[in-house]
């Protein structure tokens, strides 16, 4: 018995994931298809992840996850925030530059944690809790990258903000976790010296996670 229940809650897992990949809902059909699964096993699963909250399913019988899965995200992100702070005040004060997690919530990115430099004359204020979309702004097109299955630096210039230069990276290896680790200044960034460093510190953070 103790097996049989392991092997229904990876597989109630799998399904939270499939269904957290950014795309539209899938039908139990399709579902059972991705997971290598029969349909009646499916809609076990289905029927218990949706009496706990964590999928619903439309008036075209399409499923998606239910909205427990944000209580979840809730609680984690001060977790994660606890977690990512040494690494980014280690990027902040090395880079002198504006540190900061952002992780994707739909097609938005969200600033869970940020860590100014202490030394430098003038940076970017960041707030935690900022959210904006995904195609905009370094952190979001790392999250992208990261969905296409990249995981090199992206850098931009004046997207969220005028002057304000950007360079993130992808958090690698997390299934679980879609999320960038990033710096922002006024001054110019090296991409060259700035870039590696940053792809390090998401690295970095991601073996943390792991």
């Amino acid at each position: 018995m103790p097996a049989e229940s392991s092997q229904t809650l990876e597989r109630g897992l799998r399904l939270l994931r499939l269904l957290a990949d950014g795309r539209r809902g899938r039908t139990p059909t399709e579902l059972a298809g991705e997971l290598g699964l029969s349909r009646p096993a499916v809609y076990r699963l289905l029927t218990t992840l949706q009496s706990e909250g964590f999928v619903r399913r439309d008036r075209d019988g399409r499923v998606h996850l239910g909205f427990g899965v944000l209580v979840l995200a809730r609680a984690v992100q001060p977790l994660l925030r606890e977690g990512a702070l040494p690494t980014l005040r280690g990027l902040a004060e090395e880079v002198g530059a504006t540190a900061h997690l952002t992780v994707a919530e739909g097609d938005d990115g969200l600033a869970v944690a940020v860590v100014e430099p202490s030394w430098t004359d003038m940076h970017v204020a960041y707030r935690e809790g900022s959210r904006h979309p995904l195609a905009r702004g370094a952190a979001g097109l790392a999250v992208l990258a990261l969905r296409q299955g990249r995981t090199d630096y992206v850098i931009t210039e004046g997207q969220l903000q005028e002057g304000a230069r950007g360079i993130a990276a992808p958090v690698p290896g997390v299934p679980w976790l879609e999320a960038s680790v990033g710096v922002v200044a006024f001054t110019p960034l090296d991409p060259e010296v700035v870039g590696p460093r940053v792809a390090a510190a998401a690295a970095e953070l991601a073996t943390a996670l792991a």
